[in-house]
């Protein structure tokens, strides 16, 4: 009897990596970075109007304004001193008086044309952290010009 001797192959090694499950890893990392970095960002809560155009209607309580001036000052329309420039400490503590006994007011910012963006998003911050549900922008509409 004769035996055969089975010979063992040896598989050579494969050398190649196997990226697929990389790429389907790097994908859904992708994606959830996606939809989480919207969600980290912070700024202020601004209710924008949802038409197309025309004027806001008269609201039921008076609203209060938040003006800053060219140079950055706050002024505030309520109080004794609505000509004199109000610190963020101020401004902050009028507002949450304000809203303390009429949380319905609506909070206005009218900034002028020149002054640094900045300042106009710190007053809508301030109104925020004094507990005003929306802050709004006032702005003057454009000049129409006839053809």
């Amino acid at each position: 009897m004769v035996k055969h001797s089975r010979r063992r192959t040896r598989r050579r090694l494969m050398a190649e990596i196997n990226v697929v499950p990389y790429i389907d890893v790097m994908l859904v990392l992708l994606v959830i970075f996606m939809v989480t970095a919207p969600l980290i960002t912070s700024g202020v809560k601004v209710s924008l109007p949802q038409v197309k155009t025309g004027a806001i209607t008269g609201p039921a309580t008076e609203s209060v304004v938040i003006t800053v001036d060219q140079f950055g000052d706050y002024y505030i329309d309520i109080g004794a001193e609505k000509n004199q420039p109000a610190s963020d400490q101020i401004l902050h503590e009028r507002l949450r008086v304000v809203l303390e006994y009429q949380p319905d007011t609506p909070i206005l910012v009218r900034g002028d044309n020149s002054v640094d963006y900045g300042r106009v998003v710190r007053a809508m911050a301030i109104a925020q952290k004094a507990g005003a549900p929306e802050v709004g922008l006032i702005t003057v509409p454009p000049e129409r010009r006839e053809p």
